[in-house]
């Protein structure tokens, strides 16, 4: 503002420079100025999930990573797929079903039996198993 209360938009800055910001409509996103300016902008898109999903999905995701550095066998693949699905539910939803949930700890149990696992691998999947059945009761 300047000396009579008005809005001086090229006023002196308290840097010793001068300049604007004039926004007219902003919808997201996230503004810095001056010399130091930042700016950070948070988006969440899908829903909240309480606790235990939540651990799911990270037990879900170091699982898709194990697998990612294994020699992909159809069991992999297959075992990849359903993980996605759930990853992409719980994003999506904050949950996951109880059907989807059944399938996924028969596919992680039955990779499991289906020939010696890398030990992070075998670790990762332990995880997912322990929160499925955590969120079956």
């Amino acid at each position: 503002m300047n000396d009579t209360g008005q809005h001086d938009p090229v006023g002196p800055a308290r840097d010793g420079g001068s300049g604007s910001v004039n926004i007219g409509s902003m919808s997201g996103g996230s503004i810095a100025t001056g010399s130091h300016g930042s700016a950070v902008s948070v988006n969440r898109t899908g829903a909240e999930s309480d606790a235990r999903h939540e651990e799911l999905l990270r037990s879900v995701r170091e699982l898709r990573a194990a697998l990612a550095d294994r020699e992909h066998h159809a069991e992999d693949i297959a075992l990849d797929g359903e993980l996605a699905d759930v990853e992409a539910e719980i994003v999506r939803t904050g949950a996951v079903g109880q059907g989807r949930l059944v399938r996924l700890l028969t596919g992680v149990r039955g990779w499991l039996g289906t020939r010696a696992t890398a030990v992070g691998a075998v670790a990762s999947a332990t995880a997912v198993v322990q929160g499925v059945a955590q969120l079956l009761g």
